[in-house]
């Protein structure tokens, strides 16, 4: 049961690193290009499925950070109540994640081959940086979605784990 808990620690911290870095990247990249006589910056701005994924990334390191504190700080969940709140928080956080992440990949891969019927260019031709980094913020974070999925699966088994193998929704201690 120790096992369990320092595993879930050392994963939501995990989380909230990878999450934060991400967030870092994404929000901290800018490339300036002087393109025609005219100084053209492009930021995540532009992008807006990229800030959408930042504002969700920062908003789900925010809650693993809850999670560790009322964990550390011995609020134990020891309610059945309390544990399906937990594993549905985290059920939700996963599927929010990965579908932001999926969204900026999406809007990011039509960046990098430009499209002629939307007239959008190439913007890695001239913004290599820019691409490079918000790639790397991509990458990392479908790892946190894949950490987070391992968090979820330690959460289905700490609520599951209370109830009857034998009787349907009961728990073990009433059977």
């Amino acid at each position: 049961m120790v096992r369990l808990r320092e595993t879930e620690v050392v994963l939501r911290l995990c989380i909230v690193f990878l999450l934060l870095l991400t967030s870092v990247l994404i929000g901290l990249d800018s490339q300036t290009k002087e393109i025609a006589y005219m100084h053209k910056k492009v930021t995540f701005r532009y992008l807006f499925a990229l800030e959408v994924e930042l504002y969700i990334d920062v908003v789900v390191a925010v809650y693993n950070m809850v999670q560790l504190g009322l964990g550390l700080y011995g609020v134990a969940q020891k309610t059945s109540n309390s544990k399906w709140l937990s594993y549905i928080l985290d059920q939700t956080a996963v599927y929010v994640v990965f579908s932001g992440a999926s969204a900026a990949a999406q809007h990011s891969l039509l960046v990098v081959t430009g499209s002629r019927e939307l007239q959008w260019m190439k913007w890695c031709y001239k913004f290599t940086r820019f691409c490079f980094q918000i790639g790397s913020a991509i990458v990392l974070n479908y790892i946190a979605v894949a950490l987070m999925v391992i968090l979820s699966f330690l959460s289905a088994f700490n609520l599951f784990r209370l109830y009857s193998p034998k009787r349907y929704f009961q728990f073990k201690s009433s059977s």
